[in-house]
């Protein structure tokens, strides 16, 4: 994502860091400074002190007097909170869609998939994570519900780091793939209760990858206090 000076910086600013955040270009943990990151974009330090502000509140960013910025540690507690919440949002969506879908909704879904096939193919992982969201969000697109849609972008402030740490050694991208295809086939088949059952599979994914990935990087982890509700989902996960 690149600047355009016509337009107002620190909104932009707000966007490209948290996209550099979820992207893990900036890594959990690390110390950021509004000098390096206003050279790096080639922008005054105002507008970068502003999405650091911006960024703290949506907390990904802790702001400590005196010792520093630095990008939040991935909460296990949070990511987990985040996939309950989209999961009930999400799963309602999906019931809905499937009564009000069209052809010509089907058939773009299906685009969607086809691109994500050509993605793997390729080994673009970024290019099919923004198909993924672009699938799930053409989904809400279809029962026109904005808060619900405002609910899954919040939630995947959380997830999306876990995703891009995971891609392409968690879950199999076919077997993702698979899952898409799934719940569109059973769209095709106007069938509400297999399309949620479905959704609720693949979301559930992250649970397994989430103790592996936390094994493997601690210091990109903070792993106290795991929600209750998702203790036994956790145990088993695999």
């Amino acid at each position: 994502m690149s600047l355009n000076i016509a337009e107002p910086i620190a909104p932009q600013m707000i966007q490209i860091l948290r996209q550099a955040i979820m992207d893990m270009e900036f890594q959990p943990g690390q110390a950021l400074s509004e000098n390096d990151v206003a050279r790096r974009y080639g922008v005054s330090r105002q507008p970068v002190r502003e999405a650091f502000i911006k960024l703290r509140e949506a907390g990904l960013l802790q702001i400590l007097p005196s010792r520093g910025t630095y990008v939040v540690k991935i909460s296990v507690r949070e990511v987990l909170n985040a996939r309950f919440v989209r999961e009930a949002v999400e799963c309602a969506i999906v019931r809905a869609a499937a009564e009000l879908i069209d052809e010509q909704g089907i058939a773009r879904l299906q685009s969607i998939l086809d691109q994500q096939r050509a993605a793997v193919a390729v080994a673009d992982y970024r290019g099919f994570q923004a198909l993924d969201e672009a699938f799930h969000r053409e989904i809400a697109t279809i029962v026109d519900c904005d808060y619900a849609v405002r609910v899954m972008e919040s939630a995947r402030f959380q997830t999306d780091r876990v995703r891009a740490l995971s891609l392409p050694n968690a879950t199999p991208l076919d077997v993702l793939i698979a899952q898409h295809q799934g719940v569109v086939d059973a769209f095709r088949e106007r069938d509400a209760a297999k399309a949620e059952r479905l959704m609720r599979h693949h979301l559930r994914e992250i649970l397994s990858a989430i103790p592996r990935l936390a094994a493997q990087h601690p210091e990109l982890f903070d792993q106290s206090d795991v929600p209750v509700h998702a203790r036994i989902l956790l145990a088993n996960a695999d």
